[in-house]
């Protein structure tokens, strides 16, 4: 369990590790990259919502993360329904998930200045 939390805290380095396994693996770089990116969004997930939870001292950041993710699905469901009269839920689910770690990415970076800043003012 702990190690999941330290990934949590720290989630480049699972996209780190995963991408050098998958490249030896595969030998193939767009494999590697789309694969530590699926593996990492999980971890950022985790850590932004509790960035989120520290930042504005609330208990709700996983729910929020959880609400977003799921609106999310439902739009890009809505469109693959009104252009192909369908629904393919595992492109949709990849597309929301990279879409999820690109803004938890965005999320995490901006939490965490956010968060020093904030304790370097309470610190003067």
């Amino acid at each position: 369990m702990s190690f999941f939390i330290t990934l949590s805290i720290l989630p480049f380095f699972p996209f780190i590790i995963v991408y050098w396994v998958m490249y030896a693996w595969k030998k193939d770089k767009r494999v590697a990259v789309r694969k530590a990116m699926d593996v990492t969004t999980l971890f950022l997930i985790f850590s932004v919502s509790a960035l989120f939870n520290l930042t504005f001292e609330m208990n709700f950041g996983f729910y929020l993360t959880l609400i977003f993710i799921l609106i999310a699905l439902g739009l890009v469901g809505g469109a693959q329904n009104r252009l192909k009269g369908k629904v393919d839920g595992g492109r949709m689910f990849r597309a929301v998930w990279r879409m999820a770690f690109v803004m938890m990415s965005f999320g995490y970076v901006l939490f965490t200045i956010f968060g020093l800043f904030r304790y370097f003012m309470k610190q003067m």
